[in-house]
C-alpha cells in the first residue's frame, strides 16, 4: 500500500517525524488484512529526496516513527520500499513502476495475482495494474476524492473505498 494519505495524513513533504498522523481505524484495518494471513508491504515514492528538500535519512526516520504506531497495534509491516527520485529523473521503482512489487514478489514470495494494492493515486494503482494483482483500491483519503472526481473514467478496473478500514473490509469479504 502506499504511504501518504493511505496510512498516515498527507502532510504534503513529510520529513519530521512528529508529524506522522495514522488515520483513525487505519492501524485495526491493517491488524485484520494481518490476522487474515495477509503480508503487510508499504511502497513510496518521496520525491522530495529528490528535489532536495530532505535526506533518506529524514524518510526512515518518519518509517520508524509510523512503523512504532502501527505495532502498538500488533502491525508489522514486512517491508517499506522508497522511490527517493524526483518525477522524471531516473528510478527502478518509482510509481507507476511495478518493480518494488515484483521485488516482494521474488524476496518474499508474494503472489501478486492474488495481491492487493491501497492507494490515493493514479499512480499507486498503475503500479498494482502494471504488477497484475488481483485488485487496485483507491482510498478516498489523501488525493483520492480529488481523483475520483476529476478522472473517474480512469478508476474503472479499481474498488473505490471510503478510507483504509473500508479497503480492509472489502477485501476481507471479496470472493
Amino acid at each position: 500500500m502506499d504511504r501518504d494519505g493511505t496510512l498516515i495524513e498527507e502532510k504534503g513533504y513529510l520529513s519530521d517525524p512528529d508529524n506522522v498522523a495514522p488515520f483513525t481505524g487505519a492501524a485495526d484495518a491493517l491488524l485484520s488484512l494481518q490476522t487474515a494471513g495477509f503480508k503487510l508491504f508499504v511502497v513510496s515514492n518521496q520525491s522530495g529526496v529528490g528535489r532536495g528538500f530532505f535526506t533518506m535519512r529524514e524518510v526512515e526516520r518518519v518509517h520508524e516513527r509510523m512503523t512504532q504506531c502501527f505495532a502498538r497495534n500488533g502491525v508489522r509491516f514486512e517491508r517499506i520500499y522508497v522511490a527517493p527520485e524526483a518525477p522524471g529523473q531516473p528510478s527502478r521503482g518509482r510509481k507507476p513502476s511495478p518493480q518494488f512489487l515484483l521485488d516482494a514478489r521474488a524476496e518474499f514470495g508474494l503472489d501478486l495475482p492474488s495481491s492487493y494494492v491501497i492507494g490515493d493515486k493514479l499512480s499507486d494503482l498503475e503500479c498494482g495494474w502494471n504488477a497484475g494483482v488481483k485488485k487496485c483500491i483507491l482510498v478516498r483519503t489523501g488525493y483520492g476524492r480529488k481523483l475520483e472526481e476529476e478522472q473517474a473514467d480512469r478508476l474503472a478496473a479499481a474498488v473505490v473505498a471510503d478510507d483504509l478500514a473500508a479497503a480492509a473490509k472489502w477485501i476481507l469479504s471479496a470472493p
